[in-house]
């Protein structure tokens, strides 16, 4: 009886045992690929599954997107420029089967081939590409890492350069190379400004000359502008020509009464002072 129990022990043992070793759980976004005696037998899907203990070996494959970070690489642009660059690529297994097969480690094979395109396809390019073109260049190194992950059952979804470090005496030469260029184009705005303002005066000088009382218009708003600073100064414009002109002419007719009536520098006859004496 006691051996009876025993057996039945050891053989609950051994079933609880080898369900334990042949049962798995893959999760949602995981496919448990199996091999049995060594042998390929197939892709598992999501679930409750039950495989051959000591047969068969399951390894599960993660179908979710990986980030995997692209540390920075020193290189040296198309027109000799030294320059950090670091990047960032995310990819996902489509073929979990090829994943296993194809390669031995996913994530450092293409931690590596992506460090060797980012220096490849920055190096073709100029430092101004680089920084004015990256969507370019992430497509580019894209479509270079599908074509070689491709064969491993890895879709790269998408690569985007993080940070680009450029040496100082570079950022101080772009820098003044910016400052330069905004000074080019406030001088170019002024310039313009001055035409305009150049041709408004002209076409307002214009129709001064047609309508005079323009003119005098014009000198009553100046006053009326002086006259808001409340300051004791009376300010009376007048064209400078026009105003020379009226004052010479004043000082002549002064001149002319001063002695009486003659033009200045004229004597009167002597005997015209004769006879006045003799009077």
């Amino acid at each position: 009886m006691n051996t009876l129990i025993v057996i039945v022990v050891v053989a609950a043992v051994l079933v609880l045992l080898t369900l334990v070793l042949a049962v798995r759980i893959v999760r949602q976004y995981e496919l448990g690929v199996v091999f049995r005696l060594g042998r390929l037998s197939g892709a598992r899907a999501p679930g409750l599954r039950l495989i051959i203990p000591f047969a068969d070996v399951m390894h599960k494959v993660s179908l979710r997107i990986v980030t995997a970070p692209i540390q920075s690489q020193g290189i040296i642009t198309r027109d000799n420029v030294s320059v950090d660059v670091s990047a960032v690529a995310y990819y996902q297994v489509v073929d979990a089967v090829k994943s296993v097969l194809a390669i031995e480690n996913v994530r450092a094979a293409i931690d590596q081939i992506a460090q060797t395109t980012l220096r490849k396809v920055v190096g073709q390019h100029s430092l101004d590409q680089t920084l004015a073109e990256t969507d370019m260049i992430n497509l580019d190194i894209r479509q270079i890492l599908d074509a070689t992950t491709a064969e491993w059952g890895v879709e790269v979804t998408l690569v985007e350069l993080k940070d680009i470090q450029l040496p100082d005496s570079m950022k101080r030469a772009m820098a003044r190379q910016a400052e330069a260029e905004r000074e080019k184009r406030a001088k170019i705005i002024n310039a313009e400004g001055e035409s305009l303002a150049a041709a408004a005066l002209g076409e307002a000088s214009d129709t001064m000359m047609a309508h005079p009382l323009a003119l005098q218009l014009r000198n009553l708003q100046s006053l009326v502008e002086i006259g808001v600073d409340k300051n004791t100064t009376v300010v009376f414009p007048a064209p400078l020509m026009s105003t020379i002109e009226e004052l010479v002419a004043f000082l002549t007719r002064e001149n002319s009464a001063a002695h009486g009536g003659r033009p200045p520098g004229v004597s009167e006859p002597h005997g015209a002072l004769v006879s006045a004496a003799s009077r």
